[in-house]
C-alpha cells in the first residue's frame, strides 16, 4: 500500500490520539540534516520569521493563512485543536484552544447569546466566572439567571424564549456543589439548549 492509500484510509481513534493534525514533512532538514520529527514540536516562540514584508501584510490581511505570533496561532495550539476535533468527529479546522476555562466559557456564552438574551447557571460558581456572569455579561445586554442547581428543576422554573444555554460546574469552585449533568442536560435539551 503505498502512502498515499495509506492517508485515505480512515484513521481509528488510537492513531488520532497518537497523530492526528501532524503530517511531519519529510523535506524538512533541522540541525545536521535530520528530517522533521516524528513527534510533534513544540514551538515555544512568539514572533515567526516572514518571507518578505508582503507575506507579512498578506499574513495580516489573512490572505494567507499562517503564523504571525503565538498569541493567534501557533503549529503546537493548531495541532492540539485539530486532534481534539477529529477525536470528537468534527472537521480538522473546528477546535479551539485558548488559555483558560474562564475565556473557553466567555467565548461559548457570546456565540450563542446577544444583547436581550439570557442563560439559566448555577450559583455556585467560580469566582471568575461568578463575576463574569454577573457582571461583565451585563453590560453586553446578557443577562444571567442565577438558580439552585442541587434542584435540577429550578432550570425549567425560569428558562424563557429568550435562554440561550444552561451553565454549571460539574463540581462547583470552591462550594464543591455537585450538579446532575444528567438531569440538568435532560430539560436543556427538552427546550433545545446546550448544556456549557
Amino acid at each position: 500500500m503505498s502512502s498515499e492509500e495509506e492517508k485515505k484510509q480512515p484513521q481509528g481513534f488510537d492513531t488520532i490520539a497518537l497523530h492526528g493534525g501532524y503530517d511531519p514533512d519529510p523535506n524538512v532538514h533541522l540541525g545536521l540534516g535530520q528530517g522533521a520529527p516524528r513527534g510533534v514540536p513544540v514551538h515555544r516562540t512568539t514572533p515567526f520569521i516572514f518571507k518578505n514584508t508582503e507575506h507579512a501584510a498578506d499574513l495580516f490581511k489573512l490572505k494567507e493563512l499562517g503564523n504571525i505570533y503565538s498569541r493567534i496561532m501557533n503549529p503546537t495550539n493548531n495541532v492540539l485543536e485539530s486532534r481534539y476535533a477529529q477525536l470528537e468527529g468534527g472537521h480538522p479546522l473546528s477546535g479551539l484552544t485558548v488559555s483558560s476555562g474562564t475565556t473557553a466559557i466567555f467565548y461559548s456564552i457570546i456565540n450563542l447569546a446577544s444583547q436581550g438574551d439570557n442563560i439559566v447557571s448555577a450559583s455556585a460558581l467560580y469566582g471568575g466566572t461568578f463575576t463574569m456572569f454577573n457582571d461583565l455579561l451585563v453590560k453586553f445586554g446578557i443577562e444571567v439567571r442565577f438558580v439552585d442547581a442541587e434542584d435540577p428543576q429550578n432550570f425549567d422554573k425560569v428558562v424563557d424564549d429568550k435562554t440561550r444555554a444552561f451553565f454549571c460546574e460539574s463540581c462547583s469552585n470552591p462550594a464543591l456543589e455537585i450538579c446532575d449533568l444528567e438531569e440538568i442536560s435532560k430539560i436543556a435539551h427538552g427546550h433545545g439548549l446546550p448544556l456549557i
